[in-house]
């Protein structure tokens, strides 16, 4: 029997790979032989995380500028990443951001700005992508969602709105491209321990001691274990599986 797991042949973007629980599922995926795209903004910080991903693993990465939220930029990344290994297989739509506003606060293009970071650029690279992972024959997207894809706060409006919404696009995509052997799941991450949350934690009094107490498994999660389920997701093992929502939360969701 093959490797059920393995991604050996496979070429795999994602966005927001340079940092976090983006860059913790890039280096998964080429723990497992994967060809790597990095999609961010940051140049320097993409440069070092596909330096690292080589020298770590042993296989070729490729960094790339973009603004997801630039359609033309988008194909241009699609574009680059079909010359350079000629064929794509996996998209991960991770890239992201918020701005912690009550509904009443928010200006309009602050609600724009994390909408179309959020969930319009997943939109815009699903549709960019499809074409190549069609003629792959093999295709994976994976969105990140989020607890919030769940749950709400009073100031999580614009960011909520995005994550239930990735949800939704990721079923409706898996129902219209089943047909061409693409398969589209989202992942929803709990309290992980990232750059991001680590502000949070500063900017939000009680909520390390308030996320431990909801947490059945009594701590924060680490990028790797997100990038362990979005493997699952990326491989021949998950062949079956489309249209899902898969909490990686340790247990968050299932407390009362």
């Amino acid at each position: 029997m093959p490797d059920l797991f393995s991604l050996k042949g496979k070429v795999a973007i994602i966005t927001g790979g340079n940092g976090g629980i983006g860059k913790g599922i890039a280096r998964g995926f080429a723990s497992v032989g994967a060809s790597i795209v990095i999609a961010a903004r940051n140049e320097a910080k993409t440069a070092e995380a596909v330096k690292e991903i080589e020298e770590d693993f042993g296989v070729r990465a490729l960094g790339v500028k973009v603004d997801v939220r630039d359609e033309a930029q988008v194909q241009a990344m699609v574009k680059k990443a079909l010359d350079t290994f000629g064929k794509i297989h996996i998209l991960v739509n991770n890239a992201g951001m918020n701005i912690r506003r009550r509904p009443e606060d928010y200006t309009v293009a602050e609600w724009d700005e994390v909408v179309n970071t959020d969930l319009r650029s997943a939109f815009i690279c699903s549709k960019a992508v499809y074409p190549a992972l069609k003629a792959a024959g093999y295709g994976r997207i994976i969105n990140i969602g989020s607890m919030t894809s769940i749950f709400s706060g009073e100031k999580l409006a614009a960011y909520s709105a995005s994550k239930g919404g990735i949800v939704q696009l990721s079923r409706s995509c898996a129902i219209a491209w089943a047909k061409d052997n693409i398969n589209v799941n989202t992942i929803l991450p709990g309290w992980i321990d990232t750059e991001l949350t680590r502000q949070a934690r500063k900017e939000i009094p009680g909520l390390e001691e308030r996320v431990i107490a909801r947490t059945p498994k009594g701590r924060w999660g680490v990028p790797e274990e997100v990038a362990g389920a979005a493997i699952f997701l990326a491989s021949p093992a998950a062949d079956f599986i489309t249209g899902v929502a898969l909490p990686v939360d340790g247990g968050f969701s299932v407390m009362i």
